[in-house]
């Protein structure tokens, strides 16, 4: 093998031009791989991370009511119109034994109950509607960072204190120690002192929401004891779907992760996805015909030489490795510059670029870059190196 890889590198050396202009174009190949690559994974990655920091992974419910149709007497035929149901604000069954289930089931992080439902938020003349939820705080937090998001004030609820959307203290007028009149119907009425203001990044929920102590929460929408949600974080993002069929199966509850929720944007991801690959497919391929185109020109201008070596006494098999070892050279060399180069090319999309996300680099996404190009030249390099095997060694010397 040391013979073959010889022989390569001073075809190399002759054909240095060559070799060099499509170093230079397996190097583009694999910069433009590594930074596309990484710029739409730290684009997805930051997108998902917006998206779920103000949403729990999975939601579980209690099951929608459903209409209950009396069966007709026998032999009667029943034409039925029937309306859906409204569906009121219910509580879920047994919820305390429901989150120890989930708490110990595999693959779930964390497990939060929480109770919401519409209420007005009144200051003075102002009034706005507002959404109640009452919560956990120490479970919440494992679900949703709210601390993350404070902008003023302190992170607390519970006697007699709330949290407000930034959105909603502007609207009200309200800020840091100010009071809040909650009035859920009903005569149900309660005035809160505002610990603190968060900003969630969602205008709809930092215009709505108001956090409360659970019990808080549960005495102002008449549900005593009960809770309308259970919040779940799993361990694995994209399996969160699987989990909330088994969270359907044991419990029989509505279960809805976020992939469902949020369909438009796991379409999106997809295509996201695909485009990836495509660009990185088309991108090999033109590295592996670059490869090849070189090393069969290559080989017609060294059919002399070949035909030298192969009266020698140079078995085919070793001249098939000539050529199979300079492709691999000139992928992995390549390859080499081109990741160095697509590196740079993140670094400096984080340090000069427009500063909306950050790309990490993926640990794998180098060496899979450089596997790639270095696989790509070695079944490249095989259509000249078979070519440059089968030649005639007479043949090939009296090759002018």
């Amino acid at each position: 093998m040391w013979i073959e890889a010889t022989i390569a590198m001073r075809f190399l050396r002759q054909g240095r031009a060559q070799s060099l202009l499509i170093l230079f174009g397996i190097a583009v190949g694999v910069s433009v791989i590594v930074f596309v690559t990484a710029l739409i994974t730290g684009l997805q990655s930051n997108i998902v991370e917006r998206t779920l920091g103000t949403q729990a992974h999975i939601r579980v419910e209690a099951p929608d009511e459903s209409n209950r149709i009396a069966a007709p007497p026998p032999g009667t035929l029943q034409l039925v119109l029937e309306d859906r149901r409204a569906q009121a604000l219910g509580p879920i069954d047994n919820w305390p034994e429901v989150r120890d289930v989930l708490d110990r089931l595999p693959g779930i992080a964390a497990v939060s109950p929480v109770v919401s439902g519409p209420a007005f938020g009144r200051r003075g003349d102002a009034v706005e509607s507002v959404a109640l939820v009452g919560v956990d705080l120490p479970r919440y937090l494992r679900v949703i960072p709210l601390d993350e998001n404070m902008v003023d004030g302190r992170l607390e609820v519970g006697s007699g204190n709330a949290l407000v959307g930034r959105q909603l203290a502007d609207d009200l007028g309200l800020r840091t120690g100010g009071k809040l009149r909650l009035d859920a119907g009903g005569g149900r009425e309660a005035v809160v002192n505002v610990a603190g203001i968060f900003e969630l990044g969602v205008r709809e929920l930092d215009a709505r929401y108001v956090y409360l102590d659970l019990k808080q929460a549960q005495s102002l929408l008449a549900l005593p004891g009960g809770v309308t949600v259970i919040d779940v974080t799993v361990d694995e993002l994209f399996h969160a779907d699987r989990t909330a069929a088994r969270i359907r199966g044991l419990t029989g509850l509505k279960a809805e992760s976020w992939m469902e929720t949020n369909a438009q944007l796991m379409n999106a991801l997809t295509s996201q996805n695909m485009s990836t690959r495509m660009i990185s497919f088309f991108v090999a391929m033109s590295v592996a015909l670059g490869i090849a185109s070189v090393l069969a020109v290559s080989v017609a201008q060294r059919t002399r030489e070949i035909g030298i070596l192969r009266a020698m006494g140079t078995r085919r098999r070793q001249m098939l490795q000539v050529f199979l070892v300079q492709g691999a050279v000139l992928g992995l060399a390549g390859s080499l510059i081109g990741a160095l180069a697509g590196w740079g090319l993140v670094g400096a999309f984080n340090t000069f670029g427009p500063g909306l996300f950050y790309i990490p680099m993926p640990p794998v996404l180098v060496p899979a870059a450089m596997a790639l190009a270095t696989v790509a030249g070695v079944i490249a390099a095989s259509v000249p190196a078979s070519r440059a095997s089968r030649l005639d060694p007479v043949e090939a010397i009296r090759h002018a």
